[in-house]
């Protein structure tokens, strides 16, 4: 798929078929996101990727039934939690690079995602982390950063507004 291309049409994808992810895709996928750019090439991520369906029911039941990403958790045939070492990456400047770092990595694997003909949604409210800790096992210096199911979509999502070039972008200085 052409990188533009790709950039336009990847969506988030809240509902899915119960096809299973190939691995070869998969591997793929994963390879995407660990060649992702790093401050400092520290590449502070970790990724967790889930296959178990009793697992993915805990995943699940640790965010809020009102998180419209959530309930995809049970039907995609994987769900992906991102993690980050922020001792791991870089600070400078009172500025804490993992977040970033590790959005770069999500982001890189979701657009593999999706020229893979797989559907991704980002998640970021979580609300019971340490039962998501709890369960993968994941250690307190960890941070988790996100969650994402994979897996191919039941229907094709529409393009959702986005705001204009003028709005968002400067020429020399602020607000010119």
């Amino acid at each position: 798929m052409e990188l533009y291309k790709a950039l336009h049409e990847r969506r988030s994808v809240r509902k899915y078929t119960d096809d299973p992810v190939p691995e070869e895709k998969l591997s793929k996928i994963l390879e995407a996101a660990r060649i992702a750019p790093s401050w400092a090439n520290k590449q502070c991520w970790r990724y967790i990727v889930i296959k178990d369906e009793g697992k993915k029911e805990e995943l699940y039941s640790a965010l809020s039934e009102k998180n419209p990403g959530a309930k995809a958790l049970t039907q995609a045939p994987v769900a992906v939690i991102l993690c980050a070492d922020p001792e791991a990456s870089g600070k400078l400047n009172d500025k804490e690079y993992y977040m970033l770092d590790a959005g770069i990595s999500m982001q890189q694997m979701m657009l593999a995602a999706h020229a893979e003909g797989l559907g991704t949604c980002w998640i970021g409210w979580i609300d019971d982390e340490k039962r998501i800790r709890d369960t993968f096992k994941i250690p307190e210096n960890i941070e988790v950063v996100g969650i994402t199911p994979l897996g191919y979509p039941a229907k094709e999502s529409k393009p959702t507004p986005r705001k204009d070039m003028s709005e968002i972008v400067f020429y020399e200085e602020w607000g010119q």
